[in-house]
């Protein structure tokens, strides 16, 4: 029996420093030498400062900047430490009665707005992490971020077109804007 356990232990022991030691120190270099950037978090730093990541939402809800999409995880907004969604599915009331409340709230920020609300201004994405918006998501916001700043809406409107990223490699995904980027481009206006 021995003879069967000793070759058992020596290969979960070796592959356990394989594959728990030596490929993720292995997989760590690499990235950190060709995408340092992207390994360490894609964060966005002003001065001295770290401001957020391109990866990650933020909740904003100052009528002066652009709104992301809604985030569901717990216990709090933005959590990337609980990457999640709701969970609730089409028929689900809750879902249907927060849908509701979020448009009543979108109406109330910008009562003037009578456009139809994008769907991804009311309802969260699948990790609940999502740091960007659709350009119709972020069109509809222009009035209202316009009027807050007491700028142009046309110049509002440049700088979404501006920040309006298009598919990935041209086909993939569809386009979109990444909210953190978007209202630090508005902050250095002034």
């Amino acid at each position: 029996m021995f003879s069967q356990l000793r070759p058992a232990i020596v290969l979960l022991a070796l592959l356990t420093v394989i594959t728990g030691v030596v490929y993720p120190l292995v997989v760590t270099v690499v990235a950190q030498v060709a995408f340092p950037r992207q390994a360490n978090g894609s964060l966005v730093v002003r001065g001295d400062d770290v401001v957020g990541s391109t990866l990650i939402g933020q909740p904003f809800d100052d009528p002066k900047y652009f709104w992301g999409r809604l985030s569901a995880t717990a216990p709090f907004a933005y959590n990337a430490a609980a990457s999640s969604g709701s969970n609730l599915g089409p028929l689900n009331p809750a879902l249907t009665d927060a849908v509701k409340a979020r448009v009543d709230a979108l109406r109330a920020a910008d009562p003037g707005n009578q456009s139809p609300i994008p769907v991804d201004l009311v309802t969260a994405s699948g990790s609940g992490l999502d740091p960007h918006v659709s350009p119709a998501a972020a069109q509809w916001q222009v009035p209202r971020v316009a009027r807050a700043r007491g700028l142009d809406p046309v110049a509002v409107q440049a700088l979404v077109e501006q920040h309006t990223d298009g598919r990935q490699w041209g086909f993939f995904g569809e386009a979109r804007v990444n909210v953190l980027a978007l209202n630090l481009a508005l902050d250095a206006l002034h």
